[in-house]
């Protein structure tokens, strides 16, 4: 699997964002739920040229959404997807996502 399919996209959120700015520097991402810590912090270093310490994974569950149809009340599920949390090296950065 190519690096740019492991990671989908950065998590923006007010907790990655806290995170992001602490002393441990840890960046928040969506990823592909195939892929393995290994790819995950293979695919960091080959997109921003970082190097990193540690990787922490989760499975993330649909939540129940409730819908109004024709027919009535339709229940159905958001997607399921899988979020790495990454920390970097001591004193390296990603800027593309400081930026942001």
């Amino acid at each position: 699997m190519r690096a740019d399919q492991v990671i989908i996209e950065p998590i923006l959120s007010e907790k990655s964002n806290f995170a992001r700015e602490a002393e441990c520097k840890k960046y928040t991402f969506k990823v592909d739920p195939k892929a393995n810590k290994f790819e995950i912090m293979n695919a960091v270093k080959v997109l921003f040229n970082v190097e990193c310490t540690s990787c922490n994974t989760m499975n993330v569950g649909g939540k129940p959404k409730f819908s109004r149809g024709k027919g009535g009340y339709i229940k159905g599920y958001t997607p399921s997807w899988k979020k790495a949390i990454v920390t970097l090296a001591k004193g390296q950065t990603i800027q593309a996502i400081d930026n942001i």
